[in-house]
């Protein structure tokens, strides 16, 4: 288990790790403080890799095998790194009838990104979601927290440029 010298990862700076020692220190008495760590921790570094997973196992004192079942058990945890921009392209019927695959299969090949992963630079990462609510705007792409309406795989690298 990574002591508080041990947590060495690039993308953890030592001014993280103070936060994250005060947060397992606010949680450490607390029954049921996995999931608010977690999240607390998550915020910090933007995601939880196993290394942090370890940490807050040890510094909460909590087996491994619990923490990282928490993490994985809810889809709110990250084990990899998110990009600064999330896509979320819609698949619900109304979306698939009007043509989100072929945005889909455009953001694949412009970014080289696949559904569920991450550009290399960590500008975006691709989620595919059963359903975003705006039948009526379909298709539908929410970036971060903006909704883009009848979204064409033509007019995608113009709405994708703003968001660096």
């Amino acid at each position: 288990m990574p002591t508080p010298a041990q947590l060495h990862h690039p993308d953890i700076s030592p001014e993280m790790v103070s936060k994250i020692d005060e947060v397992i220190a606010a949680h450490l008495k607390t029954e049921g403080a996995v999931i608010p760590v977690l999240r607390l921790c998550q915020d910090i570094v933007g995601y939880l890799p196993m290394l942090l997973i370890d940490y807050i196992s040890y510094g909460l004192n909590i087996p491994r095998s619990e923490v990282l079942g928490v993490a994985t058990f809810y889809s709110l945890f990250s084990l990899k790194p998110k990009g600064r921009h999330t896509i979320k392209a819609c698949l619900g019927t109304a979306c698939y009838v009007k043509g989100i695959k072929e945005v889909i299969t455009r953001i694949s090949n412009e970014f080289n990104l696949k559904e569920g992963e991450t550009t290399p630079d960590r500008r975006f990462s691709l989620e595919a979601v059963r359903c975003l609510g705006a039948c009526g705007l379909a298709p539908v792409l929410v970036v971060d927290q903006d909704t883009h309406g009848g979204v064409s795989a033509s007019q995608l690298k113009s709405l994708l440029e703003h968001y660096e």
